[in-house]
């Protein structure tokens, strides 16, 4: 009878070169807050992973305009998380013939954007109406031969 709707859209950023701890301490100032809020405090903050979370939110407003149809006033950033990724292993040459392995983190951003002009449930009254409708089972076995 009540069926759920999509309100959620997300945009994920995989690999990125920079650590995962990095990019938290980005992430947990726009958690919660409204789309062109958010876009103010990123391009305000003096850090390097501002850049790639700008885009991803930016890109999550735009699947959410084109996939929902919704508009960028009404969007929340209903939840933002950050995992790390696999690191990027290089070898770099020292004396004497070595080699030290050096390890670049990466990370994977998501970004998941909520339409809050959109209801989250549907009522469908179309397939109810045919629920009521439709004659009980119990009836055609026993009376139709």
């Amino acid at each position: 009878m009540f069926e759920k709707k999509q309100t959620d859209v997300y945009a994920l950023g995989q690999h990125i070169a920079m650590s995962a701890h990095k990019a938290r301490r980005v992430i947990d100032q726009i958690r919660g807050r409204s789309y062109e809020e958010t876009l103010m405090i990123l391009e305000l903050m003096p850090y390097r992973a501002c850049y790639p979370i700008f885009k991803l939110v930016y890109s999550a407003a735009a699947n959410a305009s084109y996939i929902l149809g919704s508009n960028e006033a009404n969007l929340i950033i209903s939840k933002a998380e950050v995992n790390e990724g696999t690191p990027v292993k290089k070898l770099k040459p020292r004396a004497r013939g070595r080699s030290y392995p050096i390890k670049r983190p990466t990370c994977h951003i998501t970004i998941v954007v909520k339409d809050l002009s959109l209801p989250e449930y549907e009522y469908e009254r179309k397939n109810f109406i045919e629920w009521l409708i439709k004659k009980p089972k119990w009836k055609n076995k026993y009376t139709d031969v």
